[in-house]
């Protein structure tokens, strides 16, 4: 496949999948990301929404496709109707650099590499916030263990092989990457992705960071991903 896009790195065509789920204040901004680009697709898989979030993606002429809630089921739903070589899964409340088509084609055809990441930008201006984001981006360089909100890239062909993302009530794109990261080179762009900032405004900046250690350390233990999740919900709760 990586020969493929090197030959025709110009037309290789894109899917961007977005699964949603009550993200109608953040779903324009996203989809407007998508835009100006060349050759790509945009699908929008929603979990069942109670606000306006498919009414106002398919409004402006995107494909939207229903699934049963959940990230990793809706991303692979997905990616079952795509018609690109290459899939590029972002999450609604992130947006994507000017020029991201032609980065994204660029780097699958360095040698080794088998999928990709952006670096983080969160969107605010805490100066606590960069310290956070040099965290993830030193760790998705030097680890190569990127997470979903910096728009994970790879190609049709590997997405199948592996069998997509594991169907897990959280931690999808964690394991996701960890499988990738056993067959090949993960590369991270250097330019960002700007992310809402929303879930560290609402529950503390540092409050989150140390939820998220705790939660990878949980998955690490193994307590199961579905008892996470319910302590996860429990926790944000608490917050409001």
């Amino acid at each position: 496949m990586s020969e493929i896009i090197s030959q025709n790195i110009a037309t290789t065509t894109i899917s961007i999948i977005i699964p949603t789920l009550n993200e109608a204040e953040n779903i324009k901004a996203a989809l407007a990301s998508t835009q100006p680009s060349n050759y790509v697709e945009v699908i929008v898989v929603d979990g069942n929404s109670q606000d306006e979030t498919a009414q106002i993606a398919d409004s402006l002429g995107i494909k939207v496709i229903l699934s049963a809630p959940g990230r990793a089921k809706q991303m692979n739903a997905g990616a079952a109707v795509a018609s690109s070589e290459i899939l590029l899964f972002l999450h609604a409340d992130t947006r994507l650099p000017l020029g991201f088509d032609v980065m994204v084609r660029e780097a699958l055809t360095q040698p080794g590499v088998i999928a990709g990441a952006f670096c983080l930008r969160i969107g605010a201006e805490q100066p606590s916030l960069r310290l956070v984001e040099w965290g993830v981006n030193v760790r998705s360089r030097f680890l190569q263990m990127p997470y979903g909100d910096q728009a994970i890239f790879l190609t049709r062909k590997l997405f199948d092989h592996i069998g997509g993302f594991p169907e897990l009530p959280i931690m999808e794109d964690f394991e996701l990457i960890r499988h990738l990261r056993s067959l090949g080179k993960i590369t991270l762009i250097p330019v960002p992705v700007i992310t809402s900032a929303r879930r560290w405004l609402k529950k503390g900046i540092w409050q989150t960071t140390l939820m998220n250690q705790i939660v990878i350390i949980a998955y690490f233990l193994g307590i199961s991903p579905q008892r996470i999740r319910n302590w996860y919900r429990r926790e944000k709760l608490k917050r409001f």
